[in-house]
């Protein structure tokens, strides 16, 4: 019985030991997991790179917006708006002004929002008899002022891409020369204590420091990219844009000639 008993209370002494070994087992790994985390990838690059590299993080997080952002804007341009301007040139051949503006109208993307601008402008001055010597010149203002606003709303966001592409590269220099700054004072002082190995030290602090320009690199080559892909779509619009106003007022051009014909036909004639 006393057997029994001893044996019990050494299995009740040795189960906190127990316990508390499995407890610690699971702090040791938790903290080789949390350390391998921070310590390795791009989240370890970015803690090693140091201070400059936070900031170029803030414009890779800003860059990436607007790059998603443009993208879903300028993807109405990439619509094919060459059905539309012929049914409207038809439309306008055949004197049927309200139809082509109900199409326009209908259509999506800027080109059909131009070219509805420009027709409603010329059927409220046309209805209202206004000078047909000055009617064309109202019509062209109208479509000028109306896609002066559509460029500045397509080109949106676009200058704060251009300045991640130029800032970001130019941070991670001066991170760089930061890094170097300190790397070398490292060595200076190593060579006064005469401690460690001054070549391993100056490769370690050099690695470290050509992080930040790695990086803002990274950032901004893609940005730089967008940007002039961007750029190139929206001069490619207002290159259309011109085209289908130059379409319109040779149409509009074409029917105030034919409407002051049979007037010209009519007058009397001179004694």
């Amino acid at each position: 019985m006393q057997n029994i008993q001893a044996i019990l209370a050494q299995t009740a002494n040795s189960s906190p030991r127990t316990n508390s070994a499995s407890e610690s087992t699971a702090n040791t790994a938790e903290e080789a997991i949390t350390s391998n985390i921070f310590d390795s990838g791009a989240l370890g690059f970015l803690i090693e790179g140091g201070l400059f590299m936070w900031p170029i993080l803030a414009m890779a997080l800003v860059g990436l917006s607007v790059i998603i952002e443009r993208w879903r804007s300028l993807k109405m341009l990439g619509t094919n708006n060459l059905i539309l301007k012929e049914s409207v040139m038809d439309d306008l051949s055949k004197e049927r002004i309200e139809d082509a503006l109900s199409k326009c109208e209908q259509a999506t993307g800027p080109v059909a929002a131009i070219l509805a601008n420009g027709l409603r402008k010329y059927l409220v001055l046309n209805k209202l008899n206004y000078d047909p010597a000055r009617l064309e010149e109202k019509v062209i203002k109208s479509m000028e002022s109306y896609g002066a606003h559509i460029l500045a709303a397509l080109e949106r966001h676009l200058p704060l891409l251009a300045i991640v592409a130029s800032v970001a590269p130019m941070i991670g220099f001066l991170g760089t020369v930061q890094g170097m700054i300190v790397a070398f004072s490292d060595i200076v002082e190593m060579d006064k204590t005469g401690g460690g190995n001054i070549i391993q030290a100056a490769a370690a602090g050099i690695q470290v420091a050509l992080l930040t320009t790695c990086f803002g690199l990274i950032v901004g080559i893609p940005a730089y990219i967008a940007f002039n892909y961007f750029s190139s779509v929206i001069n490619n619009f207002v290159l259309e844009v011109e085209e289908s106003a130059a379409e319109l007022m040779e149409a509009i051009t074409l029917q105030l000639t034919l409407g002051e014909a049979p007037n010209r036909r009519n007058l009397p004639p001179s004694s």
